[in-house]
């Protein structure tokens, strides 16, 4: 009789562990699903930021470990096609215009908010690069100008 019971018993110890085991399990599995999702998309972003650095032109640098566009000075570069695709259109608008330009009417002409300050930051900065760079001429007042 006594072997029963220990039978019994331990049916029911095996039993609670193979539904403890199943139930990590299944735990593994879903975390298993979820890495391979995060995995797919990781490479999926990995493809995108390639194929984005292949379709930039201009030379990239490493600076604290991030890559940075280098935007040329005029005497240092052939022709305005050294820039990234964005700089050379502010150069064409700012060439257009029939005296000094605000980055107001630069950004404008570029489809942005110009209502908003914190739009035209950016655009600023890049005008102002291009002028520390030779590629424009920046005025006491603000204004920018080409450069001949």
């Amino acid at each position: 009789m006594q072997e029963r019971q220990w039978i019994t018993a331990r049916r029911s110890e095996l039993d609670a562990l193979a539904e403890q085991l199943t139930k990590q399990l299944q735990e593994v599995q879903v975390e298993r699903d979820e890495l391979m999702i995060a995995e797919r998309v990781l490479n999926r972003l990995a493809e995108q930021v390639q194929a984005d650095a292949k379709a930039v032109a201009p030379a990239a640098a490493q600076v604290a470990g991030r890559a940075v566009l280098l935007i040329p000075h005029r005497s240092d570069a052939a022709d305005e096609a050294a820039l990234p695709g964005d700089y050379r259109r502010i150069l064409a608008i700012v060439r257009e215009a029939d005296g000094p330009v605000q980055v107001r009417e630069v950004g404008e002409r570029l489809g942005l908010d110009a209502s908003v300050r914190g739009k035209l930051e950016p655009l600023r900065a890049k005008m102002t690069k291009l002028a520390d760079r030779g590629w424009l001429h920046k005025r006491g007042d603000g204004r920018f100008t080409a450069r001949p």
